[in-house]
Formats: C-alpha cells, structure tokens, sequence
C-alpha cells in the first residue's frame, strides 16, 4: 500500500481546473504534515494555504514548472493549480538552521502522499524568490518561505522507469505526452554489497 502511493506521487504540471479544491482538503494534507518529526521538537513550520483563484494566480505567477521541461512553457493554459499550500519557517520560534529545511522536505513528501490517497496530485517547487512570495502573500516579517506545493487533480501521466548504471536521469515526456521519470535501480544505490 505505502509503495503504491509513493511510487504514485509524481510531480504534476497539469491540473484539471474543474475539480475544486476545498479548504478542508488542504487542512487534511496539512494536519498530516503537522505531526511528523521535528528537530528538537521545535515545530518551526507554518503554512500558507489557497483555494481563492485570485491568490492561486498570483502564486503561479511567482512559480516555475517543469525545470527541465523549460520549452513547454508548464503548466498550459488552463491547467493550471486550483490550490497551493506554502510551507514557511517561522523564525519567531526557532532562527533558521540547515536542519529545519530537512523537515519543509518531509512535510512536502507527506502532503503529497495524503494528496495522492485523496486521488489528487503535486508539484514541490523550490526554485522560487522567497522574498517576492512573502511580499505578495502580505506574510508576516517572521515567516520564511521553503517550498510550494501546487495541489490539484492531475491531467498527466507519469512513468517509472528504471535505467542502468551510467544512464541519464533526467525526466521528459514522451511522444504520447506521459513524463517518464528515470530511476537509478535498487543495485546502483546500495553502497555496500554485503
């Protein structure tokens, strides 16, 4: 079962705009990512969530899809997310150390996971101006942004595939539009044969 939604929980760049969703949906996600482990039990990460067109907009517009899918110009019109949850560091708890960014990864992973039970899809971003987000989004001098997660039914189809030892990892899409998503194999990322 935990494979199935792991393996399952790809990156998504194309949502089906129709299917709305709800604030309750994206409290469920965040519930889930709230009691996971902490460094020193600190629980420095707070979230931003939006379902409102209005903001959604504004964040996709501060976002980047697809880093290695640059000439596709991702998401398309029309397919863009319905929600977004911004997972922020609240510095007036604890001040910002390489440990906590750990945590912002294993919340993101959770919330993809739940969101992929739900039979609803991601994409973690990273690569994003925090400064400009945390100004358009009026969060307070305290909150750092770490990640957005785009949250929405995906229109996409996404492959594994694993590769020998050597071959490129990079992902792409195929002819028939399926990303297909290089995996080194289980013998290529173990260190020690014994």
């Amino acid at each position: 079962m935990l494979r199935d939604l792991v393996t399952a929980n790809r990156s998504c760049r194309g949502f089906d705009r129709s299917r709305k969703i709800k604030r309750e949906e994206l409290l469920e996600m965040v519930d889930l990512a709230r009691v996971t482990a902490s460094a020193i039990n600190k629980q420095p990460l707070k979230y931003f969530i939006s379902n409102k067109d209005i903001i959604t907009d504004k964040i996709t517009d501060l976002v980047s899809f697809g880093g290695l899918l640059k000439d596709l110009n991702l998401p398309y019109k029309g397919e863009e997310p319905p929600a977004y949850i911004v997972i922020c560091h609240d510095k007036s708890i604890v001040e910002e150390q390489p440990i906590f960014m750990y945590e912002a990864g294993i919340s993101a992973q959770t919330i993809g996971l739940k969101a992929t039970e739900m039979g609803l899809a991601i994409c973690i971003m990273g690569g994003i101006d925090p400064k400009k987000v945390k100004e358009e989004l009026f969060l307070p001098d305290e909150m750092e942004v770490k990640l957005i997660i785009a949250v929405g039914k995906s229109l996409e189809k996404a492959e594994i595939k694993e590769v020998e030892s050597g071959e490129g990892v990079k992902y792409y899409r195929d002819n028939d539009g399926v990303q297909i998503v290089p995996k080194r194999k289980l013998e290529d990322i173990i260190i020690n044969r014994e």
